[in-house]
C-alpha cells in the first residue's frame, strides 16, 4: 500500500503522550476542586501538583534518575494518587502491590518486578518485616502513617515517613519530556496455577486509554454519564488495573475525589453521604452491600452512578439497584487490557424506558466495545463468529492499550497474543448492536452432555429467587454427562430455601423455554460464604477444589 509523509520543519515539535500532561491540566479548569482522603485531609489541584513535585523530589534525592521500579502498598488514599503521577513522571515505574495476596505471591511479586523502593502503609510494615531478608533489590522503604506515627520495624531500611519527607522536599521540579513508549506501570495479575504474571503499559498507553474512557463515558449521550461536575469515590482498589483508569480521568477533568482508604463500611458510608458522592465503580458485592444493607436504607442514592466490572452483575441485583435510583452500568475488561475494552451503551430514548425489565437486560450486557477497541469472538473452530446474538466465541482483543506481554515470561507471552490478537479467555456473543454478552470464562463453561450450558445465566436466574443473596455455579465432573451444573448458594438473613425449592423455581424457566432441563443443578450446596479472590471476584476454582475434596 502506498501512503504519502511530508517533512516537518525542522524545530516543529513531536509532541510526546506523557501521564505529566495529564497532570498538568489539573489545574485548567476547576482547579479548587477537592482531593479528599476521608476525613483525614482535602486539598485542591493546586496542592495535588505541588505535592507530585515534591514527591518527585524526595525520589531524586535518593539518587533515583529514572528506569527504576518504586512500589506502592497502601490503601485507597491522596498518597496512592500522587504516586500515579510522580513515579511515572520521573521515567520510573510504578509497581502496585496487591496486599491481598499472599505473602508468598507478594515476595514473589516485588522480586520478580525488581522493586528498588517500597512505599508502605503502616498496618503492612509487618508484612514487609516478616520478609526483610528475602527481598535483595529493595534498598528504601518510605512509610505512609495517618498522624505520621508507626512502630520502626528495624529489620527493614526505613528511610522515612511520606509526609515528612514531602515536607523536606522542594515544590519546584521540571519534568522531562521523554520516550511515550517508556514503561509507566506494571502490576501482577494472579492465573488459576503457578505464581503471578507481571503485565505492564506504558505513557502512551495510559494516555490513550484515559482520552477513550474520557470520550466514551462524556460525550455520548445515554446512561452513567461522567464528567467534573461529579464526585468521583472509586471502590475497587487502586492497586487494580489503575483503578480501572479512573482516577487518571477524574484528575485530567479536574472532578472532586473521594478516597476511603481501609474499606470500612462506617467510613465508606460517613464519605459517601459527606462529600455527596455522585459516581462509583465497583464488583457487585460492594453494590449489595449499598443496595441491600439495612445501615444504607435512609441514604439517597437516586444521584449515584456505578459502573461494575469484574465479574458479571447480577440481574436481580440490577433490579435492586435500579428501584433505588442507582444508575448502574456494566463494563468489561480485564488486568491485561487496562482495563476497559467494552461499557453498556444506551441511547437517550433506551436510558429512559420506564420498564424496569428492559433496563435490567440492557444495562447487565457486558457493553458496546470503547473507542478505539476493536473486539472479534472465535468460535471452538477459531473462525470469526457472527453478530447474530446467539454464537459463542472466544473474545480476541485489539487497542493502543493492551499489555504487550508478561513480564520475563516470554512463553506466557506469545500465548497470550497468539495470531496477533489479545486472547481474553473469555467466551460471549454479539448482537447486531454489536453488545457484548459474555457468558462465562472459557475454564467455567459447563459441557453437559455435549451441550454448553453458561454458568452466568443459570447465577442470574438462581439469583432471582427471593431468599438468594449469592450464588455461585461451577462444573463437576460426572460419568454419564461429562459435567453438570452444582450451585453453592448464600441465602439472605432470616430466609429458608430447600435444594427442591431452588429445582422448582428453576423448572419454571424450563417451562418457558428459557433454559434447558439439563440446566437444573444436579447438586446443591447451601454456604455462609462464597470464597472470593483478591478483587472481589467469585473464586471458582477454590469451590471446585472443594467440590473434589468432599
Amino acid at each position: 500500500m502506498n501512503i504519502r509523509k511530508l517533512p516537518s520543519a525542522s524545530k516543529a515539535f513531536k509532541y510526546p503522550l506523557l501521564i505529566k500532561s495529564i497532570l498538568a491540566y489539573s489545574t485548567m479548569l476547576e482547579p479548587e476542586n477537592e482531593i479528599v482522603y476521608k476525613d483525614l485531609v482535602r486539598y485542591n489541584y493546586f496542592e495535588l501538583n505541588k505535592r507530585v513535585r515534591k514527591q518527585a523530589n524526595v525520589l531524586k534525592n535518593m539518587g533515583i534518575d529514572g528506569g527504576k521500579t518504586i512500589a506502592v502498598i497502601d490503601y485507597d488514599s491522596h498518597r496512592y494518587l500522587e504516586c500515579f503521577f510522580g513515579i511515572p513522571m520521573t521515567g520510573n515505574v510504578l509497581h502496585t502491590i496487591n496486599w491481598r495476596l499472599s505473602p508468598a505471591q507478594i515476595l514473589y511479586t516485588i522480586n520478580h518486578a525488581q522493586d528498588e523502593v517500597i512505599i508502605c502503609h503502616a498496618d503492612f510494615l509487618p508484612l514487609l518485616s516478616s520478609m526483610a531478608k528475602e527481598m535483595p533489590t529493595v534498598k528504601h522503604i518510605i512509610v505512609c502513617a495517618d498522624g505520621g506515627e508507626f512502630q520502626n520495624e528495624k529489620s527493614l531500611p526505613i528511610l522515612g515517613e511520606y509526609e515528612s519527607l514531602l515536607a523536606e522536599a522542594s515544590e519546584e521540579y521540571d519534568f522531562e519530556d521523554f520516550d511515550e513508549d517508556a514503561v509507566a506501570t506494571t502490576f501482577y495479575t494472579t492465573g488459576t496455577t503457578g505464581n503471578p504474571k507481571g503485565v505492564y503499559f506504558t505513557h502512551r498507553q495510559l494516555v490513550l486509554h484515559t482520552l477513550s474512557v474520557s470520550v466514551t463515558f462524556s460525550a455520548i449521550d445515554g446512561a452513567c454519564r461522567f464528567n467534573n461536575s461529579d464526585v468521583y469515590m472509586p471502590l475497587t482498589p487502586m492497586f487494580h488495573v489503575h483503578a480501572w483508569g479512573f482516577p487518571y480521568v477524574a484528575t485530567m477533568c479536574n472532578t472532586k475525589q473521594v478516597y476511603i482508604g481501609k474499606f470500612e463500611p462506617e467510613m465508606v458510608l460517613k464519605c459517601f453521604v459527606k462529600e455527596k458522592v455522585t459516581f462509583s465503580h465497583c464488583v457487585p458485592t460492594i453494590l449489595q452491600m449499598f443496595v441491600l444493607h439495612p445501615a444504607t436504607q435512609n441514604i439517597d442514592l437516586s444521584k449515584w452512578k456505578v459502573v461494575i466490572g469484574g465479574s458479571a452483575l447480577p440481574e436481580a441485583l440490577a433490579k435492586s439497584a435500579l428501584q433505588r435510583g442507582v444508575d448502574v452500568i456494566t463494563g468489561y475488561g480485564m488486568s491485561e487490557t487496562c482495563p476497559i475494552l467494552s461499557t453498556v451503551y444506551m441511547s437517550p430514548a433506551d436510558a429512559q424506558n420506564p420498564d424496569i425489565d428492559f433496563q435490567v437486560k440492557a444495562r447487565t450486557r457486558s457493553g458496546t466495545p470503547a473507542m478505539l477497541v476493536d473486539l472479534r469472538l472465535l468460535d471452538e473452530s477459531g473462525n470469526v463468529a457472527p453478530h447474530d446474538g446467539e454464537t459463542i466465541g472466544e473474545i480476541t482483543a485489539r487497542t493502543p492499550w493492551l499489555t504487550q506481554g508478561y513480564f520475563n515470561e516470554p512463553e506466557k507471552s506469545e500465548e497470550l497474543w497468539n495470531d496477533g490478537w489479545l486472547h481474553t479467555g473469555d467466551v460471549a456473543t454479539m448482537n447486531a448492536e454489536n453488545s457484548l454478552k459474555i457468558t462465562d470464562r472459557i475454564k467455567d463453561v459447563i459441557k453437559s452432555g455435549g451441550e454448553w450450558v453458561s454458568s452466568i445465566e443459570l447465577e442470574n436466574i438462581i439469583g432471582k429467587h427471593e431468599a438468594v443473596q449469592e450464588v455461585a455455579i461451577v462444573g463437576i465432573p460426572d460419568v454419564k454427562w461429562g459435567e453438570r451444573p452444582h450451585a453453592m448458594i448464600v441465602l439472605k438473613e432470616g430466609k429458608t430455601l430447600s435444594k427442591e425449592g431452588v429445582k422448582d423455581f428453576m423448572q419454571t424457566y424450563v417451562d418457558d423455554s428459557t433454559i434447558t432441563p439439563w440446566s437444573i443443578p444436579t447438586s446443591i450446596d447451601f454456604a455462609k460464604a462464597i470464597p472470593k479472590t483478591s478483587v472481589g471476584k467469585i473464586d471458582k476454582k477454590v469451590i471446585r477444589a472443594i467440590l473434589l475434596k468432599q
